[in-house]
């Protein structure tokens, strides 16, 4: 009969050899990245009026001025949220399923 100490290190062993086998026929590659989809990096100094056209930036300002229309008031900002200061109501436990 085969001990559990020869039998367990072989098991463990060829297992090992296995991976490293396998690593070197099929290597993990990176994630395909296709360069042409980044963005194009702006340089210091340049703005970004310098990239959009007249027409973009005109439809810029005529799409703040609706949304402004329609709420002057409106912030960017979540730092005047209120704070939750109330009970938070937790969901309650389901029975387990019957088979």
């Amino acid at each position: 009969m085969i001990s559990w100490r020869f039998a367990v290190p072989t098991v463990l062993g060829a297992a090992a050899l296995a991976a490293w086998i396998t690593y070197g026929v099929f290597p993990i590659s990176p994630p395909l990245i296709e360069e042409n989809r980044r963005m194009p990096t702006v340089s210091e100094g340049t703005g970004s009026q310098d990239i959009a056209s007249e027409d973009e930036m005109f439809a810029y300002q005529r799409a703040a001025a609706a949304i402004l229309k329609r709420n002057p008031n409106a912030k960017a900002s979540a730092d005047e949220l209120p704070l939750i200061t109330g009970r938070i109501p937790l969901p309650k436990p389901r029975p387990l399923p019957r088979p």
